[in-house]
């Protein structure tokens, strides 16, 4: 067992990309960047919202990005608001790693309102209150380590003590990069090929971590 499990938030605690992605895609195919959900996967889901602003403001330009910003913010947090859920079955694992006197956090590119607002509207914000880090408190976001070692070190405790349980392929090279095993929710919305690929131990259902996994670098929990 791990003395500390960092989880992501999006896709990981909270059900948010399914809705995110295709709110995300529409706005950029109505300001001229035809997209689809699964292109805006590839390109950006575990990245920061910053880096995915820099890329549309490079592509259409700062008015639109901000226009982009604004658009699709609004509207995901209406979806949010009538649609969130909680992944199902991660009560269950945060029940586990209490009982076993594992420490968990949350390490997110999310902001801190949008971390916030999503485990509140689930219900979980309780379980991580003065846990919480975000990608806005890093020089850089994921793929680079900086996240995690930060959330880490704020946790007290060493990078070679941790786990990183993720669902995108930049969250599992970031948490690579820092030295940390990768459990990668292959539940979601990216494949459990390509999170192997990364350098993930790949699972289906959350609940598959209970008992906590031997890890093994790219296979199947």
């Amino acid at each position: 067992m791990p003395d500390l499990v960092l989880f992501d938030c999006d896709g990981v605690l909270v059900d948010s990309e399914r809705l995110t992605v295709g709110v995300e895609a529409r706005v950029l195919t109505v300001l001229g960047w035809p997209m689809t959900a699964e292109e805006v996967v590839s390109r950006w889901m575990g990245r920061s919202s910053a880096a995915q602003l820099l890329e549309i403001a490079d592509r259409l330009g700062a008015e639109a990005a901000s226009t982009y910003d604004e658009l699709s913010t609004r509207d995901v947090h209406a979806a949010f608001d009538q649609h969130l859920r909680a992944v199902d079955g991660v009560e269950t694992v945060l029940d586990h790693l209490d009982r076993e006197g594992v420490a968990t956090c949350v390490a997110s590119s999310g902001t801190p309102d949008r971390i916030r607002r999503t485990l509140r509207i689930t219900g979980l914000w309780d379980r991580f209150e003065g846990r919480v880090f975000s990608a806005v408190e890093v020089l850089q976001g994921k793929p680079a380590p900086d996240l995690f070692l930060h959330a880490a070190s704020g946790m007290a405790v060493r990078p070679s003590r941790c786990a990183v349980v993720e669902d995108s392929v930049y969250g599992v090279r970031a948490a690579v990069a820092a030295g940390m095993p990768a459990y990668g929710y292959a539940g979601g919305l990216t494949s459990g090929a390509d999170l192997a690929a990364a350098g993930a131990t790949t699972f289906e259902e959350m609940r598959d971590l209970v008992p906590w996994p031997t890890h093994s670098s790219s296979s199947s929990a």
